[in-house]
């Protein structure tokens, strides 16, 4: 019987339960939701499962082993001690991540190197040779995890972050992170039912993860690798598998998603992207001032966007700019539900309508707020502004 085993999926603030939806729907059992993180348990399987399809994951951990610490000793001791041999070899590279909620732990990148230390240590006494670091591209990636005097020691199964999906291949100023945008069109509700518009595209950002969650297309099928595919144990027929499955459930999409932009350059670099992906059968951009556009037809849609922020408008233009999104909508877009985030909160004043919604997010370092304005038809409309 196939094993299971307890991994930790790290996620960003406000989507803790969109994971957890994500991890059940996937076949996770023992799902506990923390602070930016979601434990659960599954087989190697699921773990590839999970780093492919989980649009909101950041990183799947795979916890090795916990112990009490109480001095650097104590950490350099018992890591020093592990098995290091059955999870890479000597001519392999390695990574190591800290972090620590510690009163007696307070530097994160001492932890990290003390860990370096212990396990190259290991290995030359072992053999007389010792692994080399490698922070960029490590056969092994290790994350270190200090709370008080408990430390867990895991394996990061997922290599880079899980936002670099791997379609990426233009970037315009400040893009929006892949796994937050995701987070953000499945917080409005958006599962491909009707048109979807992003009248600021960017890059394309919105559109892609979109075009993804509407078409039910993995988030991580553009990857060129994930960290499991480093180790020793990686079976590779197993992932042909799980990839094989994910494909199978792919659907059609039967609407339109679009995109505006102002910038010209923004539009070509969208274009790039959209193309890396595979999705250009399904997403349209192009050079059209959201100002002055108006909804194509009477049916459904679902407009999302990320506002430039306030290194891209000067200070005196930011009440005109957000009230002439405001204004936009109303005129222009009645039946539909805009969502936006932003994290100029005075800003927000200038819109003159009021949000039906508003979700606190980060984004970056950045708080922000995911606010949803509902454009009604008609009477309905005249009477709710």
């Amino acid at each position: 019987m196939v094993k299971n085993f307890k991994m930790v999926a790290k996620t960003l603030f406000g989507m803790e339960e969109l994971l957890a939806q994500e991890l059940r729907q996937l076949g996770a059992s023992e799902i506990e939701i923390g602070t930016r993180n979601v434990s659960f348990e599954g087989d190697t399987g699921f773990m590839y499962k999970a780093n492919l399809c989980c649009r909101t994951a950041i990183k799947i951990l795979k916890p090795i082993t916990a112990f009490n610490i109480f001095t650097e000793e104590d950490l350099y001791k018992k890591i020093y001690e592990m098995p290091w041999e059955n999870y890479m070899d000597v001519k392999g590279t390695l990574a190591v991540n800290a972090t620590v909620f510690s009163d007696v732990f307070t530097h994160s990148q001492y932890i990290a190197l003390k860990t370096k230390d212990a396990i190259v240590d290991r290995f030359r006494d072992r053999e007389g040779v010792r692994p080399d670091v490698d922070l960029d591209h490590p056969t092994l990636r290790i994350n270190i995890h200090i709370d008080r005097n408990i430390c867990t020691v895991s394996l990061d199964s997922s290599g880079e972050s899980l936002h670099k999906r791997g379609y990426k291949v233009e970037s315009t100023l400040a893009p929006i992170n892949e796994v937050l945008a995701a987070g953000i069109i499945m917080l409005s509700g958006f599962q491909g039912q009707c048109n979807f518009l992003d009248p600021m595209c960017g890059s394309g950002t919105f559109l892609t993860e979109a075009a993804m969650i509407a078409c039910n297309i993995p988030p991580n099928l553009n990857r060129e690798e994930f960290g499991f595919e480093t180790w020793p144990d990686f079976d590779v027929d197993l992932y042909e598998k799980i990839e094989d499955a994910a494909l199978k459930k792919v659907r059609d999409f039967p609407h339109k998603i679009y995109g505006f932009d102002t910038d010209p350059v923004a539009i070509h670099k969208a274009k790039e992207n959209i193309k890396s992906a595979n999705l250009q059968d399904f997403i349209e951009v192009k050079q059209q001032n959201f100002f002055e556009s108006e909804k194509e037809n009477d049916k459904s849609l679902y407009i999302v966007f990320n506002p430039p922020y306030d290194e891209r408008i000067s200070l005196t233009d930011v009440e005109n700019f957000y009230s002439s999104i405001g204004n936009t909508l109303k005129r222009g877009y009645p039946g539909t539900q805009a969502w936006m985030i932003t994290s100029n909160m005075e800003a927000l004043k200038f819109v003159g309508l009021r949000p039906s919604t508003k979700i606190k997010l980060f984004n970056g370092k950045l708080e922000a707020k995911l606010v949803r304005y509902e454009m009604y038809e008609g009477s309905k409309k005249a009477s709710k502004q």
